[in-house]
């Protein structure tokens, strides 16, 4: 049983979606088959510590081809692997300093290979780092709770999230998700989700701060709960922000995902904003995530 057990999670991966992770089995798929979005949702160290394990070993492997054939290089003297290893990755590079060269068939042979191997493998690169750099990306800062309080009279559900880049985002809109687990007429449990309700969920020039607001009312799927009816159903929200950044002339997306614990019931989000008095305005960020009692 335990030898079964540590079988499946060997074969079990983690997926992240957002702060949450997911034990994943049964889903054979090789490291090849998806290279391309491997390569591109790898962190920058991954990714160029791949990049420099792929140059060593090409560069490793060629450089045995030249060693063992008979003499294929000019000016190598003692038949040194090392300098093989130097001559590859000139090649490879398509540097080409000169002092050594291929002087036999065998040896423009490999070089040929070699260089096509080079040109096709930088193109590969250069289109990998354009395409990393160039996706849009929004740099959204959300608070790290979402808070219950009143609002106008009325209990009310407040997400407070700020452009960290102070650029316009024009056109921006914002949808708020609830998720939480349901049983049906036969007795399954289920997930499902329900979209809030925003008082505004549009904001024609995102330069700063905004807060979305969910009436908690009788047409709202938190009418009537509290923290501990949350928790028995599991309940989470997410939070997708989209709009045009006029910097990068793009489209970007922005989520957040919170779980029922994050809730602050009862308590306001301290207050960021202070006009000064040549007129300017003050936003504290130091207190963006704190939150106060009503």
């Amino acid at each position: 049983m335990l030898n079964r057990l540590k079988e499946r999670m060997s074969k079990a991966s983690v997926v992240r979606f957002g702060d949450r992770e997911i034990i994943t089995e049964g889903l054979r798929l090789s490291f090849w088959a998806d290279i391309s979005h491997r390569c591109m949702t790898a962190s920058w160290p991954s990714f160029i510590g791949g990049a420099v394990l792929v140059f060593v070993v090409f560069n490793a492997a060629f450089a045995v081809l030249y060693w063992i054939g008979d003499q294929p290089v000019s000016n190598i003297p003692g038949n040194d692997y090392l300098d093989y290893l130097y001559f590859s990755i000139e090649t490879l590079s398509t540097a080409g300093y000169g002092d050594m060269h291929p002087q036999t068939h065998y040896g423009h042979f490999v070089s040929a290979v070699e260089l096509f191997t080079g040109i096709f493998s930088m193109s590969l690169m250069t289109g990998l780092i354009f395409a990393r750099f160039s996706r849009p990306s929004a740099r959204l800062l959300f608070a790290n709770n979402p808070v219950v309080s009143t609002f106008e009279g009325q209990p009310t559900l407040m997400v407070r999230f700020a452009n960290e880049r102070h650029n316009i985002i024009g056109n921006a809109t914002a949808r708020l998700w609830f998720l939480g687990n349901v049983t049906t007429s036969e007795g399954q449990s289920v997930r499902r989700f329900h979209e809030l309700r925003l008082q505004k969920n549009e904001h024609p020039a995102l330069a700063l701060s905004w807060t979305l607001y969910h009436i908690i009312d009788e047409s709202s799927r938190l009418f009537g709960l509290d923290a501990g009816d949350l928790k028995a159903a599991n309940v989470s929200f997410v939070v997708v922000v989209s709009g045009y950044d006029l910097v990068a002339a793009q489209t970007i997306h922005g989520r957040k995902s919170y779980d029922h614990s994050n809730i602050r019931f009862g308590q306001r989000y301290a207050d960021i904003l202070e006009t000064l008095d040549d007129g300017r305005i003050r936003i504290d960020y130091g207190k963006f995530h704190e939150t106060l009692d009503e």
